[in-house]
């Protein structure tokens, strides 16, 4: 199991909270997807490690941004 916490900036709200989950939660291997609000952290779970560039994407498809 791989999980690794990244910073997403832009989200405001819950419906925000709830995109980049649904987002993040479709790559395939991903089992789980935490996303704190305040802090814009967003902890991805998954069986095998993910590639930041998916992962990146899929946060830009939410319309946010990956920090860093």
């Amino acid at each position: 199991m791989s999980q690794l916490t990244y910073t997403v900036t832009g989200m405001t709200c819950a419906h925000c909270v709830a995109s980049v989950s649904e987002e993040v939660g479709a790559i395939d291997g991903v089992t789980d997807v935490a996303v704190d609000l305040p802090t814009g952290a967003v902890t991805v779970t998954s069986a095998e490690p993910i590639d930041d560039a998916r992962v990146r994407a899929a946060v830009e498809e939410a319309g946010y941004t990956l920090a860093g």
